[in-house]
């Protein structure tokens, strides 16, 4: 049945799609950190759909919401009233720490960060964008136009005129040798000389902690010093949140806030996991930002009924039951057990992030050198044991991501370190 629809699949999809496995599977449903295949086989899932199921799947909450909103009406679009947006919209503004905060949904992250740029550039008068090496924004022209990692830009060509600042990657690059206080000083030397070569830029958009690079991160206050610099200068700070969102870090709801010296972002990004699967994203900035357009527009299915309904559930669920709390202390003990795991597999170079957002990257042992093979090879291990993963980063897919939903408990971490610690020493 799976091979049948691996052919279908490739006989009408984009070569592009990628699939994960050499032998992909088709999940059929979902209860809780858990999840199922076509064939039945259970697996404990630390990925979530790339990080959007950010609670639980199949939470009785969310699909209580979902299934009333569709007996009533499920879309209207933004040219009419729509109480669930403004609902929702009142509370992520509340929850942004951006003040005078204005709300626009969309349906992705990508689309998102698309808004951020065009609100910036407008703002701005500028087309010219700084954005982060081994960064990732999204899929559209304008987004892949400011992303920072190769395996990820199918194309140079763009609307915008993209620099990229060092300082997004901790343990690698000019200034890994140096220390935390040295490192900031030298990317924001780094980050001045660069304004001093071209004309003011619109905006810097940044991920506090990079998803698709690997769940890399600079040392907390990196980005609350370029702030200074580009705050004496006009130039906008956008906060890409679409994976640390929502208290998935643990230690703070919103990535910007490990880099809070001088206030929040001017504008902030997010999706993914406010829908818990449903799909919503968004754009939070100062209202004289977000008012600047001077030109109708509308969002045919951003903050849509069903998907705003979601959303809410989601977000007080969340609220409720302290999922950022318990993502700082399961994911803390994940980490920990991660760690000592990798300290008897030579292959690991690094185990790093912060909550239920968690990098191990692989190398050939004694070196620097990425070993994306190795990579596949730990993903394909989780597997046979009953485990999900996923896999990232800028220097050719090396690293492993670790990101299950919200409410992990401390047995499922348990074993979900156990199946991953018996797949990092396969590959040895």
């Amino acid at each position: 049945m799976t091979d049948d629809l691996l052919g279908r699949h490739r006989s009408v999809l984009p070569d592009w799609l990628a699939l994960y496995y050499e032998h992909p599977i088709e999940i059929t449903h979902g209860e809780g950190r858990h999840v199922w295949d076509s064939d039945g086989n259970r697996y404990l899932d630390f990925f979530g759909g790339i990080l959007t199921t950010m609670t639980a799947h199949a939470l009785p909450e969310v699909t209580k919401a979902v299934t009333e909103q569709a007996g009533r009406i499920v879309h209207s679009s933004t040219l009419y009233l729509n109480r669930p947006m403004v609902d929702l919209a009142e509370r992520i503004a509340q929850l942004s720490g951006i003040p005078d905060a204005r709300v626009f949904f969309t349906t992705s992250g990508t689309e998102a960060n698309d808004t951020a740029l065009l609100l910036a550039t407008t703002y701005r008068r500028s087309n010219t964008v700084l954005a982060m090496r081994n960064s990732y924004h999204g899929r559209s022209f304008s987004a892949v136009g400011v992303t920072g990692n190769r395996g990820w830009s199918p194309t140079s060509l763009s609307p915008l005129q993209t620099l990229y600042v060092h300082g997004g990657v901790r343990s690698r690059g000019p200034f890994a040798g140096l220390d935390d206080y040295d490192f900031v000083a030298a990317c924001v030397d780094d980050l001045k000389d660069l304004l001093g070569h071209t004309r003011p830029p619109a905006a810097l958009i940044a991920e506090p902690i990079q998803g698709v690079g690997g769940f890399t991160s600079p040392p907390d206050g990196l980005y609350a010093a370029f702030r200074e610099v580009l705050h004496e200068r006009g130039v906008l700070w956008i906060s890409d949140e679409v994976q640390t969102g929502w208290g998935r870090t643990g230690e703070h709801f919103w990535g910007w806030q490990a880099h809070a010296r001088g206030g929040p972002p001017d504008m902030l990004t997010f999706a993914k996991g406010i829908g818990n699967g449903m799909s919503i994203g968004g754009v939070v900035a100062r209202a004289e930002i977000m008012n600047c357009l001077d030109a109708n527009s509308i969002s045919t299915f951003g903050g849509t009924q069903i998907t705003m309904a979601a959303g809410l559930a989601n977000l007080n669920y969340l609220l409720e039951h302290d999922l950022q709390g318990n993502a700082r202390r399961v994911g803390g003990l994940l980490a920990e057990r991660l760690r000592a795991a990798a300290a008897h597999v030579p292959a690991v170079r690094e185990v790093r992030g912060r909550g239920l957002m968690i990098g191990i990257e692989l190398t050939k042992p004694g070196t620097d050198e990425a070993d994306p093979a190795a990579a596949s090879a730990v993903l394909e291990a989780a597997r046979e044991g009953g485990l999900l993963i996923g896999k990232g980063g800028g220097h050719d897919t090396s690293a492993l991501r670790i990101a299950p939903p919200l409410s992990l408990n401390i047995a499922e971490a348990e074993e979900g370190a156990a199946i991953l610690e018996d797949a990092l020493r396969s590959i040895q």
